[in-house]
C-alpha cells in the first residue's frame, strides 16, 4: 500500500450556519479537490455534539500539504472559513496506516 496521507480538519460551525448550507458550501469545493493530483477519498461528517470533521486521504504528505496550501487560495476558501465557528478549527495530517473498503 502507498503511503496515504490523511488530511483530517475538526471544527464547529460559526452561530447561524444551518447545516444543509454549509453541506452545500462544501460541495461547492467538490471540482477544486477533484482535479488535484494525489486526492484518493473524501467526506463529511458531524458528531451529536455539533462537532464537524472534514476527512480527506491523499496519496502522500507532499501532495496533502501542498493542497492545503492551495485550497485557501481559491475563491470559495474565504466562504468556507467564515462558516466554521473562530478557533475552532484544527487541522492535522497522519499516515495512513490500514483502510479497509467495501
Amino acid at each position: 500500500m502507498n503511503k496515504h496521507v490523511a488530511e483530517i480538519v475538526t471544527f464547529h460551525l460559526a452561530d447561524g450556519v444551518k447545516k444543509q448550507d454549509f453541506v452545500t458550501l462544501m460541495q461547492k469545493t467538490e471540482g477544486f479537490v477533484r482535479a488535484q493530483s494525489g486526492f484518493v477519498h473524501r467526506q463529511l461528517s458531524q458528531g451529536s455534539d455539533g462537532s464537524w470533521t472534514d476527512y480527506v486521504v491523499w496519496e502522500n504528505m507532499a501532495k496533502a500539504q501542498a493542497v492545503a496550501q492551495s485550497f485557501m487560495q481559491q475563491d470559495f476558501a474565504p466562504m468556507v472559513m467564515a462558516a466554521m465557528a473562530p478557533d475552532t478549527a484544527k487541522m492535522r495530517h497522519e499516515d495512513v496506516l490500514w483502510m479497509m473498503e467495501a
